[in-house]
């Protein structure tokens, strides 16, 4: 569709001004992309070079949300990753489709951490994939890079430790609602003859990379939970928490999802 150069001119006036793609496009009846090529052509006749905008913590100085960063992170380190390339990045945490709580928190997190971002949800086969697109996300990340996390150093920078120091039980459940869970064990003891079955919770942390497990177990020990390692197969994969009062504390603080 064809526009005359008036519309055009009052556009670019107002886009001049300061006012959003959007605003100009409802307010003239053209679309978006209309205007945002005319702004695009306007910045080139007038050799402007333009920025994106971003409020990303690590690049503007911006205060950042610590606790929601301290669970965003674990998110990130249980199942999230971010795709990196020349013209989209963006921050992806998969989460089961029935834990529509862990969903929406996983979601305010990201928009907490950097609210300008555009963040949206994408139906995947049993699954939802929370994602976040911008260009800074790795800088939140540093420990993004090629190949599965497993496959790679993962250490903490000293500022995000700090973070976790202040927020542990954040991190922490960050984890568990990523690679973890709350589940019921049972077993059998003989009580006055007879064999009656014993049920007792139990939480699980199961992660392939060395680094990522120590950085759970070094932060539950700061908050004073008791846990093991139980391997699956050959392999220590399984951080178990099961000792009684360590699974109140972690029931007063995290509890089952959601």
């Amino acid at each position: 569709m064809q526009h005359n150069s008036s519309i055009r001119d009052h556009a670019v006036a107002l886009l001049r001004q300061g006012m959003p793609n959007r605003a100009v496009a409802e307010l003239l009846n053209v679309p978006r992309g209309t205007v945002g090529w005319w702004r695009h052509e306007d910045r080139k006749r007038r050799g402007e070079h333009y920025v994106q905008p971003t409020d990303c913590p690590r690049c503007t100085g911006r205060e950042v949300d610590r606790e929601a960063y301290a669970y965003l992170l674990g998110l990130y380190l249980g199942d999230g990753h971010i795709i990196a390339k020349a013209r989209q990045n963006h921050l992806s945490v998969y989460c089961d489709e029935k834990w529509t709580g862990l969903i929406d928190a996983a979601e305010a997190a990201m928009r907490r951490v950097m609210p300008s971002p555009s963040t949206g949800r994408h139906q995947k086969k049993g699954c939802v994939e929370v994602k976040s697109y911008s260009r800074h996300w790795p800088c939140l990340f540093p420990q993004h890079g090629p190949g599965k996390k497993h496959d790679r150093r993962i250490a903490l920078e000293p500022w995000q430790q700090e973070i976790v120091d202040a927020h542990p039980w954040e991190f922490i459940r960050g984890l568990i609602h990523s690679d973890g869970c709350r589940i019921t064990n049972w077993t059998t003891r003989v009580v006055g003859g007879e064999r009656k079955r014993y049920e007792y919770p139990r939480y699980f942390f199961t992660n392939k990379s060395d680094d990522i497990r120590q950085l759970c177990t070094d932060t539950l020990t700061a908050v004073g939970v008791e846990w093991t390692i139980t391997a699956r197969g050959s392999d220590p994969f399984n951080v178990s928490i099961a000792r009684k009062g360590s699974v109140a504390l972690m029931d007063a603080h995290i509890g089952a999802k959601y």
